[in-house]
């Protein structure tokens, strides 16, 4: 961290600054986008958004002047726009990776979709690319990745989404030597599968959300993303579908967090999941085999063992995306991506209610399906869909009970990019 200190407050002396694009203006994006503005050697000098004057007011609420932002019909009003030192706003997905001074670009829409798309276009023009979009890199952050690693640019999840906190604490604890049991996030949302956005409008509105994201925090969909994230970047999996979910005290996690024989709740060890109660942390779980380091634990208030907690209570979401940018593209090294090996973990798709042939579904965050845990493998051998694949286009063949699992064969899937994409990924884990 000091290091990407110097080097920003370096570039800052040299006249010089990271160029960032973002694609989002949401809750997400708006707060990146103030961040930035404080920092030195970064600039958020593009801004895409559908709405144009959303773009704006992210902006404006950074404190940047009217007369300083630019709305950008076409590609050589972006480039001469940035060459001005202006602030840029556009419509237009694809500028965001064409600008020519663009350095790093950040998909921050949470859409599965878009995220395909932002992706590889950033991909394919040579930039880095941040995902603040955990649902298109739990579906094809392999295939993405390896496309990235192929054209010398970084592919990344952001410090501060909950699995780059909780990857943090992984690097830690790997690169001390301990033994890695589990890797967690506290849920400080109710459960509930049945969910719908229409439920939560008042609530959505007071904390400034979209009700289909709060949708998908209460209904589980984006705990199962955030931990299949975790799973593919460490090679851990869920210990049962859809992860155990205790509630729980900080004191008490050493405890549930231990194999039955042990007293506690796991099968085995390499584990992702998440609890009730502590919340809005991330955790690790973890133990040494040596004696003096134990003792050395108890003394430090660690605890007694065998199994200890290493917790962060504090995640700052986009407001930390700044350091991943930094670190993609001052030392070419990733926040979080998936591992170079067959993904450990797959967010499969369930019924949220009766689901009748002929009917389409909707999306993550919705009113037709939510989304669990489950091992790669398990989901690969009982053919389950990813849910970040389902759309509005998705046609069900098939009647599907409430709460049933949706394997491909119950449905006629769009031929959207994302999709085309999966198929590739697939066919590297055959």
């Amino acid at each position: 961290m000091i290091s990407i200190n110097r080097k920003l407050k370096a570039l800052e002396e040299q006249n010089r600054q990271i160029k960032v694009s973002v694609v989002g203006a949401g809750l997400m994006g708006t707060g990146l986008i103030t961040q930035m503005s404080l920092m030195k050697g970064m600039i958020p000098s593009l801004l895409v958004d559908r709405t144009e004057e959303k773009a704006i007011n992210a902006y404006l609420s950074a404190g940047i002047s009217r007369d300083e932002i630019i709305i950008a019909k076409t590609l050589d009003e972006v480039n001469y726009g940035m060459e001005q030192g202006k602030y840029i706003v556009s419509s237009n997905i694809e500028f965001a990776s064409k600008a020519n001074l663009v350095d790093v670009v950040v998909d921050a829409t949470g859409r599965p979709d878009a995220g395909a798309i932002i992706a590889m276009n950033s991909i394919n023009n040579k930039k880095d690319i941040v995902m603040l979009n955990i649902e298109a890199d739990a579906t094809i952050g392999h295939i993405l990745n390896k496309y990235a690693q192929e054209a010398g640019v970084v592919y990344t999840g952001s410090a501060g989404d909950e699995p780059g906190a909780v990857k943090e604490l992984y690097d830690f604890a790997e690169i001390l030597g301990f033994n890695i049991l589990a890797l967690c996030k506290g849920k400080n949302n109710p459960l509930d599968y049945s969910v719908t956005p229409e439920i939560l409008i008042e609530r959505a509105a007071k904390d400034n959300l979209n009700p289909r994201m709060l949708t998908s925090f209460i209904d589980g969909t984006n705990t199962m993303i955030e931990m299949a994230v975790v799973a593919n970047a460490t090679g851990f999996i869920p210990d049962i579908r859809g992860c155990h979910g205790p509630d729980a005290e900080l004191k008490t996690l050493p405890q549930i967090f231990s194999l039955k024989e042990e007293g506690g709740i796991l099968n085995q060890y390499g584990i992702v999941d998440f609890v009730k109660g502590v919340a809005p942390g991330v955790f690790a779980v973890i133990s040494s085999d040596k004696t003096i380091v134990n003792d050395q634990m108890r003394f430090l208030k660690m605890g007694d063992g065998p199994n200890y907690i290493l917790y962060r209570p504090y995640h700052l979401t986009s407001l930390e995306t700044p350091i991943s940018i930094a670190r993609a593209f001052l030392d070419k090294i990733p926040t979080i991506a998936p591992l170079n090996q067959r993904p450990s973990a797959e967010v499969i798709t369930v019924a949220k209610r009766d689901l009748h042939a002929g009917e389409n579904l909707d999306s993550i965050g919705g009113y037709t399906v939510y989304g669990s845990l489950e091992t790669f493998e398990k989901a690969k051998a009982e053919n389950l869909v990813p849910i970040g694949l389902i759309s509005e286009n998705t046609k069900v063949l098939k009647d599907i009970k409430k709460g049933e699992t949706i394997r491909y064969e119950d449905l006629l899937l769009d031929n959207s990019y994302i999709s085309k994409l999966r198929k590739e990924q697939d066919r590297l884990f055959r």
